[in-house]
This record gives C-alpha cells, sequence and structure tokens, in this order.
C-alpha cells in the first residue's frame, strides 16, 4: 500500500485555480490533477491519521472516501446566493461516535489560500443535543470543566468558537461564570497557520497530531456530555 509523503505545491496550485475558474469545465479539464494531487495524497493522510488518532479516541472514524472523512468539493447550491459549484478548500473530517458523522464531535482539517485551519469539537450541535449542551453548561461541575479547560486551550493559542446567540437563552442563568458559553450553538478549538513546511512531507501527520493531542480534552468533555 502506498504510503503517505506529503501534500504538493500541486495540491495548493489545483484549488488557487478553482478559485480563479470556479467552473465545471474548467474542473473537468483539470480532473487528472484533482485526482493526482488532491484526492489520492488525502486518501493517505487520512489512513496515516488514523492510527495516531486511535491513540486518543479509540473510536475514531478515519475512512478514506469522498462524503466520509473527505469533504465532497461539489457545494449545494439550492438554498445560497452563490452559485459556483465547487468550495475551493480541502477538508477532512475524523469523527467519533454514533450519530451521523457531523454530528459528533471530532478533529478537522482544511486547507485552503495557503493556510492550515484544525479544529476539534462539534461545528454545529444537532437540535436534539442543544438542550443536553446547555444543561451540562448549566452543570457545577461540567459546566466549570468546560470553562477550565477552553482557558487552557486559549492560553495555548486556540481560539474558542461557536458563540452564535446574543443573549443567554430564556431559562438558564446568564451570571454563571461559564454563562458564555451558553450562547454557542457548536464549539471547537481551532488553530490557522500558513502551510507549514511539514505539509510537503509525512511529517504532516505528526504535526497535525501535537495539535490534535492538545486540543482532546473538549472533545473528550463533549463525548462525555453528549455521548
Amino acid at each position: 500500500m502506498p504510503k503517505f509523503e506529503g501534500f504538493s505545491k500541486e495540491t495548493l496550485a489545483f484549488f488557487a485555480g478553482l478559485k480563479k475558474n470556479n467552473s465545471s469545465a474548467w474542473f473537468n479539464e483539470h480532473r487528472a490533477e484533482y485526482e493526482r494531487f488532491v484526492k489520492k495524497p488525502t486518501q493517505l493522510f487520512v489512513q496515516a491519521m488514523e492510527e495516531p488518532l486511535m491513540l486518543l479516541d479509540s473510536g475514531i472514524n478515519a475512512v478514506p472516501k469522498v462524503n466520509h472523512s473527505i469533504f465532497r468539493l461539489n457545494r449545494d447550491t439550492r438554498f445560497s446566493n452563490d452559485k459556483t459549484p465547487y468550495k475551493t478548500n480541502l477538508g477532512v473530517w475524523f469523527w467519533s461516535g454514533v450519530r451521523p458523522r457531523m454530528e459528533c464531535s471530532g478533529f478537522y482539517l482544511q486547507v485552503e489560500n495557503g493556510e492550515v485551519m484544525l479544529g476539534t469539537g462539534i461545528y454545529m450541535f444537532p437540535r436534539q443535543l442543544i438542550g443536553v449542551y446547555r444543561d451540562a453548561v448549566a452543570d457545577p461541575k461540567k459546566g466549570a470543566l468546560l470553562a477550565k479547560l477552553a482557558a487552557k486551550l486559549e492560553k495555548d493559542g486556540y481560539g474558542i468558537g461557536g458563540e452564535y446567540y446574543k443573549k443567554v437563552p430564556a431559562g438558564y442563568d446568564k451570571e454563571l461564570p461559564q454563562a458564555r458559553f451558553l450562547r454557542y450553538n457548536g464549539i471547537y478549538a481551532g488553530f490557522e497557520t500558513k502551510v507549514p513546511k511539514e505539509f510537503y512531507s509525512g511529517a504532516f501527520v505528526d504535526w497535525c497530531f501535537i495539535h490534535f493531542r492538545k486540543t482532546l480534552p473538549l472533545h473528550q468533555w463533549l463525548k462525555d456530555t453528549l455521548g
């Protein structure tokens, strides 16, 4: 089986070209480049990440297929004013749980515009879990633990995203020390940087793993809280 040896400058060039020429005609002309420089190395990357991520969470899903760990490029334009047919970023998702993949906590990689973004958590809570999450935030022990680990992550340089509402929802105490988290409709720890040199070699697996390991406490809190 081929081994992941990194992405390439051609990977970034493909997305730069797609951003300038976001059309089916251009994509079809460059489909071979997508298969060689984007899809194939991404599949190898997903396979290479599985073993180290299993050290963090034995239930992790690392499935090297489009619409599983690899996000599809085609955009759903039915309800959007932006009718361009393709996303212009590489998205990779490793999730853990029995719910549909985007309703679970997990580890995310995105590459776009010469930058890498890593994220850990849940981008948006499904409707059936938002109340469970809020109750956990309001709980003295669970909420205090979330506030503590979030503060540690922020101190270490990771942003805590997901804040959505302007006010604390009705029925919850807005004076709680951890009340800010009641305004979130998802919660994740994020890190962004220019594409590192490791991106072009197999060392990119270790580079990602280091960040995922540091943000593991949020993933664990979400799994313990939401199941």
